[in-house]
């Protein structure tokens, strides 16, 4: 890491136009730009009860200052993906930190719940832009496998470093400023990283916008998800009928993309990656995974504060063992774990130490303690992600042949954000309506609040233990000869 630091000093400093011949400066700009993102997923975590408080949110309507985001990145992804690939991945990275920047100062300025949504969504387009081509970016800068395989190692450490910089920062700045500066923050770092990147990255040329994409599958498979969490969310607010008239209609929505990505002469998503029995699974085995973790970092936090009393520094300061020991594990054991025993008991055993924390979550007491109700099972979390993240990436990418690898890269970060906005608004969803059942009931606020969150970790419980179940059925090694 101090060869990045140095090369990135270096960098910086010069002129402009001038070029560097380590191709590390270009992973620290590239690192900052993905930070930023990572950061803005889970700044907002802590801080949601403030924010809340001071735009008066509904319980369900708060989960759309998240999930805006998170339908926004997720179903353009693959978008932005192809388009870097026709106007140049360096001007699409550019283009989003900028558009994530402004966006960013929308939505810290702020007032009111419609601005912040917006800015919100604003921001998840801007980050899809730069995330789509890192991938790509970093495979160009380190051909050799060595080398390629420690830049992204240390790339992943960075996202696990942004969540722990994140909790931290979100509650620190709500709560010595105001909740506003966790956007505002951005400002400065987004300006650093853009002039970064204009010194440190290579102009790259894309093959021309006459390549073509397909806009009209990125706007279907957007709509579909966001109408999907749309439904979900509001479910307690409609008729029975209602719920299921926009659940049909969603699952129109997937049906047409899939038909338009069969006959669309340059698809968004060639349908030929699902036939790769691995592939396919791993994709579904990480939605599930996902939600279930996404959960315990929103409603995890929601309990600290809510039901224990924390402060926002407190909070943040809470959540700091999860992120930093996934950090260490991932870089420390990870591969060597794998490496000895396979990728697919690596998931397994992931998977099933992830099954256990949410399951102690769901012991969680309105009078409970962090050191003994929460801790232990964030700790079982973290060491069961840094197990199964990579596992289930290595399985998803070696599922598809080399001329799909970009495209399954692609595959991959958009189910990993389709899991985290799905079961982020069904677990909220579920937490809220049974709060405001048993409050409705005459039960004491603070153990119906503690009771819906116990509700969400059963069910996050049970989403968890069947991505197990179906890790274990379908993602095992194939015998010599056969497809995988």
């Amino acid at each position: 890491m101090s060869q990045v630091v140095e090369d990135l000093t270096v960098a910086t400093v010069a002129g402009r136009g001038s070029r560097v011949a380590s191709p590390w400066a270009s992973l620290a700009v590239l690192s900052s730009g993905a930070l930023m993102t990572v950061i803005d997923g889970t700044i907002v975590t802590v801080a949601m009860p403030a924010v809340q408080s001071d735009l008066g949110f509904s319980a369900s309507g708060l989960a759309w200052v998240v999930n805006s985001y998170l339908i926004a990145f997720g179903g353009l992804l693959l978008l932005f993906g192809r388009l870097g690939d026709l106007v140049g991945r360096k001007r699409m990275f550019t283009w989003g930190l900028s558009l994530f920047t402004v966006a960013s100062v929308l939505a810290g300025v702020a007032g009111g719940q419609g601005l912040l949504v917006a800015a919100r969504a604003l921001q998840g387009i801007g980050g899809a832009m730069t995330s789509a081509v890192v991938l790509g970016m970093l495979v160009a800068l380190f051909p050799d496998p060595r080398e390629q395989a420690r830049a992204i190692a240390m790339f992943s450490a960075v996202g696990a470093a942004g969540g722990a910089i994140g909790t931290f920062l979100g509650g620190a700045l709500t709560e010595l400023l105001n909740w506003h500066w966790i956007f505002l923050i951005n400002l400065p770092v987004g300006v650093v990283a853009l002039v970064s990147a204009a010194r440190v990255l290579e102009n790259d040329h894309g093959t021309g916008l006459r390549g073509g994409a397909d806009y009209l599958g990125a706007l279907l498979v957007t709509a579909a998800l966001m109408l999907t969490v749309y439904t979900i969310v509001t479910a307690a607010e409609h008729t029975t009928a209602s719920t299921l008239a926009l659940a049909a209609a969603s699952l129109l929505l997937y049906v047409a993309f899939a038909v338009r990505q069969a006959r669309a002469a340059r698809p968004l998503l060639r349908l030929r990656l699902f036939r790769s029995r691995v592939l396919t699974g791993a994709n579904a085995v990480q939605i599930l995974m996902i939600a279930g973790m996404y959960g315990f970092q929103y409603i995890g936090a929601l309990y600290l504060q809510r039901v224990l009393g924390l402060g926002e520094l407190t909070t943040g300061l809470a959540f700091l063992p999860a992120p930093v020991a996934i950090g260490v594990l991932m870089l420390g054991l990870s591969a060597r774990v794998i490496g000895r025993f396979g990728a697919h008991r690596t998931l397994l055993a992931g998977l099933a130490l992830i099954t256990l924390g949410l399951a102690l979550l769901g012991r969680l007491p309105a009078d409970g303690s962090y050191a003994v109700d929460v801790l232990p099972a964030m700790l079982l979390l973290a060491a069961g992600f840094a197990a199964a993240m990579p596992a289930v990436t290595g399985l998803a990418m070696g599922g598809a042949s080399a001329e799909d690898a970009g495209l399954a890269s692609g595959l991959f970060n958009t189910t990993q954000v389709v899991g985290g906005s799905l079961g982020l608004a069904v677990l909220t969803t579920l937490a809220a309506s049974r709060t405001e059942s048993l409050t409705g009931q005459g039960a004491d606020a603070l153990a119906a609040t503690a009771d819906g969150y116990r509700l969400a970790f059963w069910v996050a419980t049970g989403v968890t233990a069947t991505g197990l179940a179906l890790a274990a059925a379908v993602l095992r090694p194939s015998p010599p000869g056969r497809a995988r």
